[in-house]
């Protein structure tokens, strides 16, 4: 049952992370051009930047979704056990 956890858990967070590196792909590379748009963004289309900016969003909720994940199943109980370490 560890080892289906442990396989579970690994597959949560290559998920987020494959999904991070795909909609930071998209902003910077596929959608608009190469790089951010600095001084472009005053031509862009406006359907060009909410595309942009969706996928903006996209990847700070997988950003924020990995983090929470993280601080919840790994930083969590490494800090409870200190705590514990500390107590007895």
């Amino acid at each position: 049952m560890m080892k289906f956890l442990k396989v579970i858990h690994w597959v949560i967070i290559l998920n987020l992370l494959l999904e991070i590196f795909y909609a930071a792909y998209m902003v910077f590379f596929k959608v608009g051009g190469g790089g951010p748009l600095m001084g472009r963004a005053n031509s862009v289309s406006f359907e060009l930047m909410v595309t942009r900016r969706l996928y903006a969003i996209e990847c700070w909720i997988a950003t924020a979704g990995l983090a929470v994940y993280l601080a919840i199943t790994v930083m969590y109980p490494r800090f409870k056990a200190e705590l514990e370490k500390k107590k007895g």
